[in-house]
């Protein structure tokens, strides 16, 4: 991923809507979820989260397929996997050891990231 990637991908997860809805994409794995029930799990409007849909899928978050009537949304993992690695990368100028508390939440989604050791 490069700067102008990862810039719009922070721009369109820079309102709190659309944050929810990829994080309850995340939660709900590859199947992904219906607009309706989606709007439903972050509390909006069809409309709004329509909007907001348009606005992940144009930054590569999101990924939409249509089954039968539905239109069901996912999240784009190697788009999200490469946000964070842009973020990782070089990390703590050669002391993975820093990050390894970010690396460990990451590897077991059970502990909550504002609990990890940063010592």
């Amino acid at each position: 991923m490069d700067e102008p990637q990862a810039l719009a991908a922070f721009v369109a997860l820079g309102q709190e809507h659309r944050l929810r809805a990829l994080r309850a994409l995340v939660t709900a794995g590859p199947d992904g979820m219906a607009s309706g029930a989606l709007a439903g799990a972050i509390g909006v409007s069809a409309s709004t989260i329509s909007f907001h849909l348009k606005e992940l899928q144009q930054a590569g978050l999101i990924q939409s397929r249509r089954e039968g009537r539905s239109i069901l949304y996912s999240v784009a993992y190697p788009v999200l996997s490469g946000l964070i690695a842009f973020l990782m990368r070089d990390c703590c100028q050669g002391r993975p050891e820093v990050c390894a508390p970010a690396l460990a939440a990451l590897s077991n989604p059970r502990i909550p990231a504002n609990t990890v050791d940063h010592a």
